[in-house]
C-alpha cells in the first residue's frame, strides 16, 4: 500500500523528471524501487543520494530510528533494485558497504550535511551506507523521454540541474572545499566527458548522414566540445591543487557559462531536425 507521505513526492518527481518544489527543492533525490523481503512485491521510496563516480550512495538513516528502513531490509534480501534519477531509469545492484569504506563514506556524507551525524547520534545501530552500481549496458539507462529531440533536452537539463546544485553547494559551503563537493564536481566532469564523447562518435555522424546541411553546426559543436573539455580539465586541476572553494567557484562559473551557451545552441540546431523526422 502506498505510503501517504511518499506518494505525492513520487508523483511530483516523476511528473517533473526529478525537479522538486517545497521541502525537497534543491535536494539530491532519487526513487529507489526494491522487492519486498517478505511479500516479493515492488516498493518505491524517495531517498537522498550522494554522487560517487560511476555509482551513487544512499544512506539508510530512517531519520535516526533504531530500526532499519524497510527499503534497506528489502535490498539486503533482494539486491537488484530499480533506480529513477529523473532523467534515467536503470537496474542496479545494491552493495552494503562495511568497515573502513563505510566509515570513510559516512564521514564524507557528514561533511556535506551534518544531519547525517545527528541521525547517527539518535540510535545505537550503525547506519548503513549502500552503493548502487548500474547494471545498464552501453549507457546510463533508459532516458525518460518519448522522442529523440525530447531526449536531448532531458539530458541537457540534467547537466544544467547538476551544475545548479554544485554552484549552490559552493555558495553555501565554507572557504574550504569539502571532499563530497570535490567528488560531485569530478562526477559531473566525467559524465559530461562521456556525453560529449558519445555525441562525437555516434550522434553527430548519424545527424551528418541524414542531414548533410547540418555540417556547419556540427563543426561548431565539435569545436565547442574541445573548448569545454579544456575548461573541464582546468576544473579538474583546480580540484586537485586547492581546497579553496572560491578558486573552484571561478572555474565552475566559467564552465557553466560555456556549457549553457553550447547546450542552447545544440538544442536550437538539432532538436528541430529530430522533431521534423518524427
Amino acid at each position: 500500500m502506498p505510503n501517504d507521505f511518499n506518494q505525492p513526492v513520487i508523483d511530483e518527481f516523476r511528473a517533473n523528471r526529478g525537479r522538486m518544489t517545497g521541502y525537497f527543492e534543491g535536494a539530491r533525490l532519487l526513487l529507489l524501487t526494491t522487492t519486498g523481503a517478505r511479500t516479493g512485491t515492488p516498493h518505491t521510496t524517495p531517498v537522498g543520494y550522494l554522487p560517487d563516480g560511476d555509482r551513487v550512495l544512499v544512506i539508510a538513516s530512517a531519520a535516526g530510528s533504531d530500526r532499519h528502513p524497510d527499503w534497506f531490509r528489502n535490498l539486503v534480501a533482494h539486491p537488484q533494485v530499480t533506480v529513477e534519477s529523473g532523467t534515467f531509469t536503470y537496474e542496479a545492484r545494491a552493495e552494503v558497504l562495511t568497515g573502513e569504506e563505510r566509515d570513510r563514506l559516512f564521514a564524507r556524507a557528514v561533511e556535506a550535511d551534518a544531519g547525517w551525524a545527528t541521525y547517527q547520534e539518535k540510535t545505537t545501530r550503525v547506519i548503513p551506507v549502500v552503493a548502487l552500481h548500474s547494471l545498464a549496458q552501453g549507457g546510463p539507462g533508459t532516458i525518460n523521454a518519448t522522442s529523440f529531440g525530447e531526449a536531448i533536452k532531458v539530458v541537457h537539463d540534467a547537466f544544467r540541474h547538476e551544475l545548479t546544485l554544485i554552484r549552490g553547494e559552493l555558495a553555501a559551503g565554507t572557504t574550504t572545499l569539502g571532499a563530497q563537493l570535490r567528488v560531485n564536481c569530478l562526477t559531473f566532469c566525467q559524465g559530461l566527458h562521456n556525453h560529449h564523447t558519445g555525441e562525437d562518435l555516434a550522434l553527430f555522424p548519424l545527424v551528418a548522414e541524414r542531414h548533410p546541411g547540418s555540417a556547419p553546426a556540427l563543426a561548431r559543436l565539435r569545436e565547442e566540445h574541445e573548448r569545454i573539455a579544456g575548461l573541464v580539465e582546468e576544473l579538474r586541476e583546480s580540484l586537485a591543487s586547492t581546497t579553496d572553494a572560491a578558486a573552484v567557484r571561478v572555474e565552475v562559473e566559467r564552465l557553466t557559462s560555456a556549457l549553457e551557451a553550447h547546450l542552447t545552441y545544440e538544442e536550437e540546431e538539432l532538436v528541430p531536425l529530430f522533431d521534423a523526422a518524427a
